[in-house]
């Protein structure tokens, strides 16, 4: 039973690398689609919306591993 809990963490970790990114990210996509239509945000803006989010939580999750590598120093 081991080995297999090691080799599908193995596994996840192949395609998240930083849970805490995949999570916001999955989290801020979800919101875009759900609440912007609901609040009468057009079509056009909607993807700009969906850009920025993402990019603003990259720099965010950039920032914190940053400060992170910075403190182990």
């Amino acid at each position: 039973m081991s080995a297999l809990v090691t080799a599908l963490r193995e596994l996840w970790g192949l395609f998240v690398d930083d849970g805490s990114l995949a999570l916001a990210l999955v989290l801020w996509c979800a919101a875009v689609g759900l609440i912007l239509p609901r609040i009468g945000v057009s079509g056009e803006w909607s993807g700009p919306i969906l850009f920025i989010g993402c990019l603003v939580i990259l720099l965010g999750n950039i920032a914190l591993a940053a400060r992170r590598h910075r403190s182990v120093r």
